[in-house]
């Protein structure tokens, strides 16, 4: 049986699919097998996968319930595994807020849950102020404005930092091997 690496994400604009699409892109091109599902629709044994990658978006200072939830149902068989983890928020354009040991939310998350991925990282996401809604604009705004960040634009903004995803998905490839049973 081909096993495959899973990657499941939680977007809410899109930039956490795109940065799962780039992940699944590198493995395609190093001829390792992936599956990318969201979470909200994600109904796949997980007994399917040797290694699964959970990318979550933040809205609001928060991670979407379904990852806690996901999290902490299968969070024996993660223990087993090879897991990463990876959040993205504007925050992380941050230099000092940019990192697994400096970022709040992806600590809050890792402390809630007591899940330890074997690779953790964070990436900045993409801010689009045409593309939210007018309630998200306004509160998105107040936030950059309270964060320092920019609080016009009339095109996207897009912080991530694509080597360093590249960089991410190498780290796990090199450590990748193929499991036959």
């Amino acid at each position: 049986m081909e096993q495959h690496i899973g990657i499941i994400y939680s977007s809410v604009d899109g930039q956490t699919k795109k940065i799962c699409e780039k992940l699944s892109a590198n493995f395609t091109e190093r001829h390792i097998s992936t599956k990318l599902c969201s979470i909200e629709d994600f109904n796949i044994d997980v007994y399917k996968f040797h290694t699964l990658i959970i990318g979550a978006s933040i809205r609001y200072g928060k991670h979407n319930a379904r990852i806690y939830e996901f999290v902490s149902k299968h969070k024996d068989y993660l223990q087993k595994i090879r897991t990463a983890f990876f959040s993205v928020n504007l925050v992380a354009r941050n230099d000092n807020k940019n990192s697994p040991t400096t970022n709040p939310y992806l600590l809050k998350f890792i402390n809630k849950t007591q899940w330890k991925p074997d690779y953790l990282d964070v990436f900045a996401g993409k801010l689009d102020y045409k593309s939210y809604p007018w309630t998200d604009r306004i509160m998105i705004r107040l936030i950059m404005k309270l964060t320092h960040g920019p609080t016009k634009s009339d095109k996207p903004i897009e912080f991530t930092d694509w080597k360093r995803v590249n960089d991410f998905s190498s780290r796990i490839s090199e450590d990748y091997k193929i499991t036959l049973n």
